[in-house]
């Protein structure tokens, strides 16, 4: 069982802010699959699904976001998944371009709570996949919180957000597939300014 984890905050209030992308990609995927994330257990809302053949559990912690190691630990246990060959997460990045994904292999927390939390539960393990979902703001930030948790992303913003959350499922799609090496060279190509990939 692969075990696709999108992280985020539970509440209508944080639905759709920056921090909430992890969420929403699940939703998506979801969405695509004609099924609602809507089981309860180990601390989740969850939907099994079969993706691109394979029996996939979706994944979305409810424990908030700086404990969603809890969560992850959990559904790791009971599904008997190991994290660098089962486990993918997908998280907001603020260290990318809004709308821009990445994936990767491996890596530290980068200085997000929520993979700050899955690694501390895993015990240290930085091995297992992530894609990365890019919501830079376009000015310097006076307040990272409040970006990330209290305001909904502007419709701009929804529009980049929407690309974003195809693409990370064509992802998502591509890992299981072709592996991670050709969802890397897919999805990890740096754009120029006038928007091609170089």
């Amino acid at each position: 069982m692969k075990l696709i984890v999108g992280l985020g905050n539970p509440g209508i209030e944080y639905q759709f802010t920056p921090h909430n992308m992890g969420f929403l990609a699940i939703d998506r995927i979801a969405e695509q699959c004609g099924v609602k994330v809507a089981n309860r257990h180990c601390k989740a809302v969850t939907a099994r699904v079969i993706l691109e053949g394979q029996p996939v559990l979706l994944a979305k912690p409810e424990t908030y976001m700086n404990l969603s190691g809890e969560s992850v630990r959990g559904l790791l246990e009971r599904y008997e998944a190991e994290p660098a060959q089962d486990l993918i997460v997908l998280y907001d990045e603020l260290a990318l371009p809004f709308g821009s994904i990445r994936v990767r292999e491996r890596g530290s927390a980068g200085g997000h709570n929520g993979m700050k939390s899955i690694i501390a539960c895993l015990g240290g393990l930085q091995d297992f996949l992530r894609v990365r979902l890019g919501v830079a703001p376009e000015h310097k930030l006076t307040d990272v919180r409040e970006y990330l948790t209290e305001r909904p992303m502007r419709k701009a913003q929804l529009l980049l957000a929407d690309e974003a959350l195809d693409a990370s499922s064509e992802a998502v799609r591509m890992i299981l597939t072709l592996g991670a090496s050709a969802a890397m060279n897919r999805f990890n190509q740096k754009v120029n300014e006038a928007g091609q990939a170089e």
